[in-house]
């Protein structure tokens, strides 16, 4: 339970773009450090799903890890996503992350192509071992096509770098498993699994609605660390609406992260084609969700760990 090699309460953080498109580097800084500072997170991940991946150019990667390992200096792991369905670009991405100033590293499975078992277990041994850096492998079939059974993960366990997994899966049983046979790490990925998949020995989270709402999220296992099970369910449930409205809108928790960041003054900017904005509807739903959490709270800002009144 105590095993989180790369910080136990992390945002998937986005990617502030400016009003024109391009990288937002001090909008970036500037919302890791609030992220850090006034969210009480330990570590970051950058250029995931949330992060806008597909659409940034190698180069902002780069300079986005490089601005951020600046802004939060040692109070965070910075881990960045590197994942491409290209092995060899995978590396070259992983070399330049460390370069820049990553402390891990976030491998998601090749997409579209599709490669096997043993395929994938050769990619992601090839970039572990030339990564120099600790590594979370990325378990989300849904966008990749490409399910890591229990067998890979159990067999790339063994690997002195592969750290842990992100897992979007929706497999427990898989990841119960993992739990019981393996040192691996294992990072709630989905917003809702924070707290079922701790309570089973998950190091902690990766998470999106912790964008906007990093305290509240990080409170849920904060109660449940200190042995008061009752009020983790009650910070879990008080969330719950605002993780449906981000994650279970019909659009992609980047569009609902970034239009809450923006409507509560906080770096963000327009999302990258081919993914569109939210509409005045869905974000005033988004912020009326928000504000439901916050009322929830005895003061504006509950100190970490400390019970909602639900």
């Amino acid at each position: 339970m105590d095993h989180a090699p790369l910080g136990r309460h992390a945002a998937a953080m986005i990617t502030p773009f400016t009003a024109d498109g391009s990288l937002d580097v001090d909008g970036a800084q500037r919302l890791a450090a609030y992220l850090v500072d006034e969210g009480g997170l330990d570590a970051l991940v950058l250029s995931g799903t949330t992060g806008e991946s597909p659409t940034t150019s190698d180069e902002e990667k780069s300079v986005l890890v490089r601005a951020v390992a600046e802004a939060v200096g040692d109070r965070a792991s910075v881990i960045a996503g590197v994942g491409t369905s290209d092995t060899r670009h995978t590396v070259e991405l992983a070399h330049a992350a460390r370069r820049s100033g990553a402390h891990g590293l976030l491998v998601v499975a090749p997409y579209y192509s599709r490669p096997g078992e043993e395929a994938l277990a050769h990619h992601f041994r090839t970039v572990a071992e030339a990564a120099e850096l600790p590594v979370l492998l990325y378990d989300i079939p849904v966008r990749t096509g490409s399910e890591l059974s229990y067998e890979t993960l159990a067999a790339l366990a063994e690997h002195p770098r592969i750290v842990g997994v992100k897992d979007c899966s929706a497999d427990v049983l898989k990841v119960s498993r993992l739990l019981a046979a393996t040192d691996l790490a294992i990072y709630a990925g989905c917003d809702e699994q924070n707290l079922s998949l701790r309570a089973i020995g998950a190091a902690g989270f990766v998470s999106t609605v912790a964008n906007a709402a990093p305290r509240e999220v990080r409170a849920v296992l904060d109660a449940y660390a200190a042995g008061d099970p009752a009020a983790a369910t009650r910070h879990h449930l008080a969330l719950t609406p605002l993780i449906t409205k981000v994650m279970a809108s019909g659009v992609p928790g980047t569009v609902t992260a970034k239009a809450l960041l923006a409507a509560r003054g906080l770096p963000a900017g327009p999302v990258r084609a081919p993914l569109l904005g939210a509409d005045d509807e869905l974000t005033a739903g988004l912020v009326r969700e928000w504000e439901a959490l916050r009322a929830a709270c005895a003061e504006p800002r509950v100190p970490t760990g400390d019970a909602l009144p639900v």
